[in-house]
């Protein structure tokens, strides 16, 4: 029962879970506080992992390690394989100064969290469980990372110059009364009891001199505080400077402390502070605690940083700091000091059922699904881990996006829990998501996004995806089992690539067989390609092609077609059937004119009907003939769009050398005249 009782300590880290699917929390308790309705908060202070800040700050904490590997001049984590510094990053926290209260029924667990210890090797944070270290201090509203610990000032700079030892019978030749200050003589004239009194009458004069004062007074209204105001350190050390200035003379020592304007008052800065900036003080002190720089910056900034100190010490002294002490002794034992939690036992909704029907994967082809014929169809086996690639678990976990079907096994989605990540390095590493991008899964995985394309992931850096050897062979000794042609059509259906690295390692031979020697290319010098290249000259460019008349050079002029007035009633008749003709009967009146007033000022073409078709290209290609056949047909000749004319062309095979000869193959086709 001692592992489910969480006390009030500095050292008690825990777990705290805040989502199913999320990792946990890791908290250090401050306080336990009960509520007005009888349930327990504890009083936090928070710690961020990795995934939680910035890349920019991922970034930063990356150099702050370095620069501390290359101080300790430690080669340990060069030496590291690449799946322990990928566990060791899931290890590394950053404390900060933020408190939150948090119901202590989401307590899961312990861990342990210390200060990252230079002289203690990397490697025994990952033999630990549930340990972690931090060295950065992260502050999540100025989003800054700073060192937790202080820095020992090593140099010039800081270190005085040590002079080289003095030989024998060697004088000092420095002058030493400029080197130093001498601030009392032990062996003078005067006796103990002589500077006893003179002490007594310096604490007489000063309180005295509050007295005569108007504002201490005010301050101090009572003799009894005077008195006590008077005997203070800031008074005696005055008296015993006077007493050295005097050369040890009582009576040039006491006329000093009673000079001709009045008697000398000496204040401190707990005489100098007025209660409402002690009451600040204290308000800050709570707050902030003894980080000095932050009280005066934002309580006190007119009071300096050495008069905030010494304010400190002597307030310390004070029957206000014994009686706030007793106070908060006694508040303390009003609180709670430890609180029980029972163990979590409550299923989590990610725990996929085990009667889910396993996903596809190559090979394995379900019922209505199409695949080639003859393939071998066997059970699915389910989708792997996506953290250790186990096909077998006694319990599954759904992780990432749901249009993803990504699962862990029991292990796995226990160190998710605990150290936000996965043991093994995926390609979904560089793609850590930051805490608030609203493009992302809480897990780190890309998710689609239907709407505007300003919700949609950002274009990414192009990479080259290199394959290794046992790639390509497995994809020509498994086709059967990758079936790629199937795969492509079918992109949403997941690859094992587990079982088929598996098949490609039975079916590759025991020794492989020694690979082909490259045949090397030999490449001709420069000179001989300058030779060849000046006794064989490029040939000339031919001539370009004259076109014939076309429509945008003005020479073609399309028939224009005047609009069809219809204002009378709809006409009761049919529509006019086409007319066919065989372009060997005489012309027709008015459908042969518009042919030929078309293609009038086509070269070689004319009214009458061709006996001949006209050679489009005199020479032959690949033993076939091509003509351009123009036939006076209404049917043939027409207009697309109004501008462009087209011509039927038939194309003769090899085997048929003449228009109508037998054994020809004839195609017919159409061409633009443009």
């Amino acid at each position: 029962q001692s592992s489910n009782l969480y006390r009030k300590k500095k050292t008690n880290y825990v777990y705290f879970e805040n989502s199913s699917s999320n990792p946990l929390l890791i908290r250090r308790i401050e306080e336990l506080n009960k509520t007005a309705n009888g349930n327990v908060e504890a009083k936090v202070v928070c710690f961020y992992r990795r995934r939680d800040i910035s890349s920019t700050l991922i970034a930063l904490a990356d150099k702050h390690a370095r620069e501390l590997e290359e101080e300790m001049e430690n080669p340990e984590m060069a030496d590291l394989p690449e799946k322990q510094k990928h566990q060791l990053r899931h290890r590394e926290l950053f404390l900060s100064r933020q408190l939150e209260s948090l119901p202590a029924t989401h307590i899961r667990g312990k861990c342990c969290v210390t200060l990252l210890n230079e002289t203690e090797a990397l490697k025994s944070y990952l033999e630990r469980e549930d340990a972690f270290f931090y060295s950065l201090v992260y502050d999540p509203q100025q989003k800054t990372l700073l060192a937790d610990k202080g820095e020992i000032r090593v140099g010039n700079k800081y270190q005085a110059d040590i002079t080289d030892l003095l030989k024998e019978d060697e004088d000092d030749d420095r002058d030493l009364t400029k080197m130093e200050e001498k601030v009392w003589e032990p062996n003078s004239s005067l006796t103990e009891k002589q500077i006893d009194q003179f002490l007594v009458v310096a604490r007489s004069v000063g309180t005295f001199a509050r007295a005569l004062d108007c504002s201490s007074s005010v301050r101090q209204p009572s003799l009894h505080m005077s008195a006590a105001a008077a005997s203070r350190d800031i008074t005696l050390f005055h008296a015993m400077d006077t007493l050295h200035a005097a050369g040890y003379d009582m009576t040039r020592a006491i006329a000093a402390l009673v000079p001709q304007g009045g008697p000398v008052l000496c204040r401190d800065e707990m005489e100098e502070w007025s209660a409402s900036e002690a009451n600040l003080f204290e308000e800050a002190l709570e707050k902030y605690g003894k980080d000095f720089t932050d009280i005066q910056q934002d309580f006190l900034p007119w009071k300096s940083l050495t008069s905030i100190i010494e304010y400190y010490y002597m307030w310390k002294t004070t029957d206000r700091y014994v009686q706030q002490k007793r106070l908060k002794a006694a508040e303390a034992e009003s609180k709670l000091k430890q609180v029980y939690i029972p163990n979590y036992n409550k299923p989590n909704p990610n725990q996929l059922s085990n009667n889910v029907k396993p996903a596809l994967l190559n090979g394995a082809v379900a019922e209505g699904v199409p695949g080639p014929p003859g393939s071998g169809q066997i059970p699915g086996l389910g989708r792997a881990c996506e953290s250790c690639y186990t096909s077998s678990s006694y319990q599954w976990y759904s992780w990432g996006p749901p249009n993803m079907q990504c699962r862990l096994c029991a292990s796995c989605w226990t160190y998710w829990k605990k150290y936000g990540g996965l043991k093994m390095p995926t390609r979904l590493e560089g793609e850590r998501p930051g805490p608030n991008r609203s493009t992302m899964s809480p897990h780190g995985l890309p998710m689609r996004h239907s709407g505007s394309p300003k919700f949609a992931v950002k274009t990414r850096q192009a990479f080259y995806l290199q394959t290794t050897a046992l790639t390509r062979v497995a994809r020509r000794l498994c086709q059967d089992i990758i079936r790629p042609r199937f795969m492509a059509r079918h992109p949403y259906l997941p690859v094992n690539t587990a079982s088929i690295k598996a098949e490609c390692a039975l079916r590759l031979p025991d020794r492989p067989k020694k690979p082909l020697p490259l045949k090397p290319v030999q490449r001709k010098p420069l000179e001989s390609v300058v030779r060849y290249l000046e006794a064989h000259p490029r040939p000339p460019k031919p001539d370009p092609v004259v076109r014939g008349p076309t429509i945008s050079t003005g020479s073609l002029t399309p028939i224009k077609s005047s609009p069809i007035l219809n204002n009378g009633s709809p006409t009761i008749l049919g529509k006019r059937s086409y007319e066919q003709h065989n372009g060997l009967d005489g012309e027709r009146p008015l459908q042969a004119a518009r042919c030929s007033a078309a293609y009038r000022e086509v070269p070689g073409s004319s009214s009458a009907c061709l006996q001949e078709p006209l050679h489009f290209n005199p020479s032959d290609r690949n033993g076939s003939k091509f003509f351009l056949v123009c036939l006076k047909l209404s049917t043939v000749f027409f207009w697309v769009g109004g501008y462009v004319p087209v011509f039927i062309w038939l194309h003769c095979d090899e085997g048929g050398g003449r228009w109508g000869e037998e054994g020809g193959c004839w195609r017919m086709g159409s061409a633009l005249l443009l």
